[in-house]
């Protein structure tokens, strides 16, 4: 497999990641995913938005311009040649010796830049039949806005509703709804969207951009703002939404039905603006 590496495209065995490297150490580091279409860098603008707004949270220097950074991600996805996947890529601030907390001199030691990209398809069953989460406690830090490659408290509850039988875990911080272990949540009452408002205790999505502007294109109201779990068990539809799920049906919460536990029409009319949006994507591209 292809791996950029820095400014290189290298075989996967050829790469080397130094023991002392604060991504290996400390987590310390940032990553995106952006989903390819037929070739086409979907949202591209918006995943290089993030990570330049993370990379100042985080006073991280990174080691490129914008628009050489984006070149170099264009030849890889060339030279690897797959049309429809996914393009991960993480930045750590590099390798620091000896091992101390504080942040190294950004002038001594340079980030490490690492990346593939895998085939990926639509996940077209999933989104026809709906997925099954369970609630669990949102334990994570207090930076859930950055999108740090450190994602052990996502991880842990994934595997707690993964434990219980559920496909995925929604999260709950003090009684208040705020996202999936790895995309923004929604639900549905009466048309109206409801979903946690950006800020520190979840990740502003790339996909949750898109549904803002395709549920103003429906005429469907959106409130963002924060919501409790009894309001969520009666909502009328619930789905998640990220670069890879697209817009992803929930049909059941901590075993209870969401509406008929099938997926709402809200949802569907939803995932389909979102498909015919990529199809007019690549289309113009």
């Amino acid at each position: 497999m292809k791996i950029l590496w820095n400014d290189q495209i290298v075989e996967e065995s050829e790469v080397k990641i130094d023991t002392e490297d604060r991504g290996y150490q400390f987590g310390d580091g940032l990553y995106e995913v952006i989903r390819i279409y037929d070739g086409v860098f979907y949202m591209e603008n918006e995943h290089l938005d993030r990570l330049w707004r993370c990379a100042e949270k985080v006073r991280l220097q990174l080691p490129f311009e914008r628009a050489e950074f984006s070149q170099r991600l264009h030849r890889f996805a060339e030279e690897v040649g797959i049309k429809n996947g996914r393009l991960y890529f993480q930045i750590t601030r590099g390798v620091a010796k000896p091992r101390l907390h504080n942040y190294p001199d950004p002038n001594i030691v340079q980030p490490v830049l690492t990346g593939d990209i895998q085939k990926v398809d639509r996940p077209t069953k999933q989104q026809e039949n709906g997925v099954r989460c369970g609630t669990v406690a949102d334990k994570r830090w207090l930076h859930c806005d950055i999108k740090s490659i450190s994602l052990l408290g996502n991880i842990m509850a994934l595997n707690e509703a993964q434990e219980k039988g559920y496909d995925d875990a929604v999260l709950v911080r003090d009684g208040i709804v705020t996202e999936t272990s790895a995309s923004n949540f929604w639900m549905v009452k009466d048309r109206t969207l409801y979903t946690h408002p950006d800020g520190e205790l979840i990740l502003p999505g790339i996909a949750k951009i898109k549904v803002r502007e395709l549920a103003d294109q429906l005429g469907l109201a959106i409130a963002e703002e924060p919501f409790a779990v009894d309001f969520l068990m009666t909502a009328d539809e619930c789905f998640k939404t990220s670069s890879v799920a697209e817009v992803m049906p929930i049909v059941e919460i901590d075993g209870q039905k969401i509406g008929n536990g099938t997926p709402g029409e809200v949802t569907k009319s939803l995932l389909n603006a979102y498909i015919q949006d990529v199809e007019e994507t690549v289309t113009k591209m």
